[in-house]
């Protein structure tokens, strides 16, 4: 009998492992909070954008110029780089406190952006936007939480991260759309006015959603071990039973209350360089191809963004106002809206690396043709929304799979790690690109778009000499 029961139970294991292994892949996180988090990401790339159109004229009235207003637009992504130091080092794995952190950030810096017109202080927009910064942190978390294998399966990874891709390109699309909207607004009012209003508007919009973050997000409970061991070191009970895997094989061993440590050996408090040591080479290639990758998509879906306001304007058969630039950058987003919404469902079935070579072929397409335009001087309406309209869907469908390939590739304790790898790199190319785009015109548009190519000409050697490693889960 013994020896027919040690038959049949390596057969049931197998197969409660494998459902197991299945309901893992798959696993989601709770809806509402998904749904807060998928909302916030839209509402930080509102944020980020509702300027684009109008800094430029409100950076000149208050004595500045095009390249200030580069930096009044990228100055942001360098504040929440800094600001990810403290914050990782607080939130305990958690997304509640950085949250909050955001919204609050968001309503200072919106508040102070539009006070600087009645002050007539050019540098306070720039504190503004920096105290924007500061809530923009919360795009890396953002992007934690859909790649975070806690509670997110590694087929939903690179779905969910469609959908901030979705967010992000309905963000590039209201954004500039709002912003030069309300700049028709006039300016007889000192306070609510065509420069002043994206600020007060986006800083109620923040206020009331801080409300519903409070009430309605539910944050990841505590880890199981960690609160057993904190009841047991309380109540000075007996020892508790934990199980340590090594290997394959599961052992138990006590935890006795009096003992110095203060959570269970695993392999997550081994140390960091024992962990690098387990990184092999051809994974250390795919990690710097996908912050490349990422620095590279948003290097130049900003400078596009900066510069295409002040190329408007400066353009003899353009002369673009705010209210009209706004809405070029807003129907390329518009546009390729659509598309985007087909990535979320091609995801689902199609490799990382795949995407990520479609999308980089697309938007340097874009650019090759931009380069040729200016060239023969040919340049009208409808050959440059052609171009813009292949950049933005191109780098925005590339910006899918940065992260949740890394997040397959790598061991499930390395999330939060390649999370701030990837928006640190996504934060440099904001940055660097919107001054670059507000310097455009100055050096020329074509060393502009030069750059931009040879700067693509590099990811596509990293990718065609990984291909091979860039091989993932698909979903």
């Amino acid at each position: 009998m013994t020896r027919l029961l040690n038959q049949i139970n390596p057969f049931s294991s197998r197969h409660e492992t494998s459902d197991n292994r299945d309901e893992e892949e798959y696993k989601l996180p709770n809806m509402v909070s998904l749904v807060i988090m998928i909302s916030m990401n839209l509402l930080l790339q509102v944020s980020f954008f509702i300027v684009v159109s109008s800094s430029n004229k409100y950076a000149e009235y208050l004595g500045g110029n095009a390249t200030f207003s580069g930096i009044v637009i990228g100055i942001p992504t360098a504040f929440a780089g800094l600001s990810l130091i403290p914050l990782t080092k607080y939130d305990k794995g958690m997304y509640k406190m950085p949250l909050h952190v955001s919204c609050c950030f968001a309503i200072l810096g919106h508040v102070v952006y539009a006070l600087a017109f009645r002050a007539n202080f050019l540098y306070l927009i720039l504190i503004g936007r920096c105290l924007n910064g500061v809530a923009f942190s919360m795009f890396m978390y953002c992007k934690r939480y859909c790649t975070d294998p806690r509670f997110v399966g590694a087929r939903r990874r690179t779905t969910l991260a469609s959908w901030l891709v979705i967010g992000q390109g309905m963000g590039m699309s209201l954004g500039p759309f709002l912003g030069g909207v309300l700049y028709n607004i006039g300016f007889s009012n000192s306070i609510f006015n065509g420069y002043t209003s994206p600020g007060w508007i986006m800083a109620a919009i923040y206020a009331g959603f801080w409300v519903l973050v409070t009430k309605y997000f539910q944050d990841i409970p505590q880890p199981p071990t960690i609160m057993e061991l904190q009841s047991a070191s309380d109540s000075n009970t007996p020892p508790i039973v934990s199980l340590e895997v090594e290997g394959g094989d599961a052992k138990v061993s006590p935890n006795y209350s009096s003992a110095p440590t203060t959570r269970p050996v695993t392999p997550v408090n081994e140390s960091f360089i024992a962990q690098l040591s387990l990184i092999t080479r051809s994974q250390w290639g795919v990690i710097v191809c996908m912050c490349w990758f990422a620095m590279l998509c948003f290097f130049i879906l900003g400078s596009w963004e900066a510069n295409l306001p002040v190329f408007g304007a400066a353009a003899e058969n353009f002369h673009w106002s705010p209210f009209a630039a706004g809405n070029f950058i807003a129907l390329g987003g518009i546009t390729s809206f659509p598309f985007l919404l087909f990535n979320l469902l091609a995801a689902r079935r199609t490799q990382d690396r795949k995407l990520l070579a479609f999308g980089t072929i697309l938007g340097l397409t874009g650019l090759v043709i931009f380069l040729s335009i200016l060239r023969t001087g040919k340049i009208n309406y409808g050959s440059l929304f052609a171009c813009w309209w292949t950049v933005a869907l191109g780098f925005n469908l590339a910006t899918t799979v940065t992260l949740s390939l890394l997040s397959k590739q790598l061991p499930p304790e390395w999330n939060s790690r390649t999370s701030m790898a990837i928006q640190y790199s996504n934060y440099a190319g904001r940055v660097t690109g919107a001054i670059w785009g507000g310097s455009g015109v100055s050096v020329g548009m074509l060393n502009f778009v030069g750059l931009e190519i040879a700067m693509v000409g590099i990811g596509a050697v990293l990718f065609t000499t990984l291909w091979r490693d860039l091989k993932t889960k698909t979903g």
